[in-house]
């Protein structure tokens, strides 16, 4: 049997879990939204951020809605990935930031995901950064 540290994703599942990733938090229809939720996360994965946790996919659901409507239509920021994705055993990272139609970046996050065997999400964990320019 595999153990969970021996777990490599693919070198194409990497680059398509990181574009998926980031499209989720500016896809504008919900049920869309909540579909691309349910293919990325296990159906109790968890979000950990500095200042909450949120688990399973309707609470991803309501978190990603609400930073949608924050950031994506509210402030009319892109979602946006610097490109740095990188994968290490059951683990995947990479940045993403949120960008005016400038080019600066507002706000970013160093993103660590583990995901399970099946290429799901188990954990997310987002890290605030110090915005680099776009």
């Amino acid at each position: 049997m595999t153990q969970a540290t021996d777990y490599e994703p693919r070198p194409a599942t990497i680059e398509d879990i990181a574009r998926r990733y980031v499209a989720v938090w500016s896809e504008p229809d919900a049920a869309k939204r909540r579909a691309a939720i349910a293919a990325l996360w296990a159906e109790d994965g968890v979000e950990l951020v500095e200042s909450a946790r949120f688990s399973g996919h309707a609470e991803l659901a309501d978190r990603i809605t609400e930073a949608y409507d924050e950031f994506v239509v509210g402030r009319r920021y892109a979602v946006a990935s610097a490109g740095d994705v990188f994968a290490h055993h059951d683990a995947v990272t990479f940045t993403v930031r949120l960008v005016t139609e400038d080019g600066d970046v507002a706000w970013a996050a160093r993103v660590f995901l583990v995901l399970g065997e099946d290429d799901l999400i188990r954990y997310d964990y987002q890290f605030t950064v110090q915005p680099l320019k776009a």
